[in-house]
């Protein structure tokens, strides 16, 4: 039975089924665009989720034929609409906006890249911009066929923000991303996955279902092994390869320990499938 999780806004919704929550950026209007809505929403919903035991894989996707297009550019470049209070507070500070964006940044795409739980990012169409970071801080993309990226920040005069810069840097290395930052290019999707951005490419007409699957299959798994692996795999990224053997004897040792270890033992030996419990 699935639960559906109230997120504050219909800007966000999210639902948890067979330990699999899939939340949906739902402005389909606006391709799915950030907002003052949207967004805090999916901050403190990610936040939500990282203590659930019913939660074993995290999806998250888009309403309609969009990713995520990133921020909303009519609310950009002074286009804001004013209050017509004179009064108002002045401006914030450099310092100040830079201060803000980096707490915002780290409650969202460093939140997403260090979740305790899985996560599959599921593209039916355009990631780019920010949305294209809230992709790439995910574990698993799933592109459909008619998907695309694009950096998108030169089109707007930005340098980039959410860590995109790193996570793409991490992915294809320094001269492609230097290129498709440089030039805010479309990425189709065969070229994503050839590139190892997407980890799989999907036809429009199985992409559901090809998803549920894949977040199926994870959300089965053992949740604290599977926490240790993330962990590791993410720590690797920056540290040597003494500190991840100290590390990785650590974690399994700490998974020997589990009910879950026993389980998939027993399970083995018996030739039927494992049962874990987080224990």
């Amino acid at each position: 039975m699935s639960e559906h999780i109230n997120t504050g806004t219909d800007e966000l919704l999210c639902s948890i089924d067979q330990r699999v929550a899939t939340i949906i950026l739902n402005r389909p209007e606006k391709r799915n665009a950030l907002s003052d809505h949207l967004t805090p929403a999916l901050r403190q919903t990610l936040l939500d989720l990282e203590t659930r035991n019913d939660v074993g894989c995290i999806v998250i996707t888009g309403a309609g034929n969009a990713f995520c297009a990133g921020g909303d550019i009519g609310g950009m470049g002074g286009n804001k609409s004013s209050s017509g209070d004179q009064s108002a507070a002045p401006p914030p500070t450099m310092q100040n906006r830079v201060r803000t964006l980096i707490h915002k940044q780290e409650t969202l795409t460093l939140r997403l890249f260090d979740h305790s739980k899985p996560t599959i990012a599921a593209l039916p169409g355009v990631a780019a911009g920010a949305g294209l970071c809230i992709a790439l801080a995910c574990d698993i993309r799933i592109g459909a066929a008619s998907s695309f990226i694009t950096t998108a920040y030169r089109n707007i005069g930005f340098s980039g923000d959410y860590g995109g810069t790193w996570m793409l840097n991490q992915l294809v290395g320094p001269a492609k991303a230097k290129e498709l930052f440089f030039t805010g290019r479309r990425v189709q999707a065969d070229e994503a996955l050839a590139l190892g951005i997407y980890n799989q490419v999907v036809a429009d007409d199985a992409f559901a279902e090809a998803v549920t699957t894949m977040a199926q299959q994870i959300a089965a798994g053992p949740p604290i092994a599977l926490g240790f692996m993330k962990e590791n795999i993410n720590r690797a990224i920056e540290g040597s390869l003494r500190e991840n053997l100290a590390r990785e004897a650590d974690c399994l040792n700490r998974c020997a320990a589990t009910d879950d270890h026993k389980e998939a033992v027993a399970a083995f030996m018996a030739k039927r499938p494992p049962v874990f419990h987080g224990r």
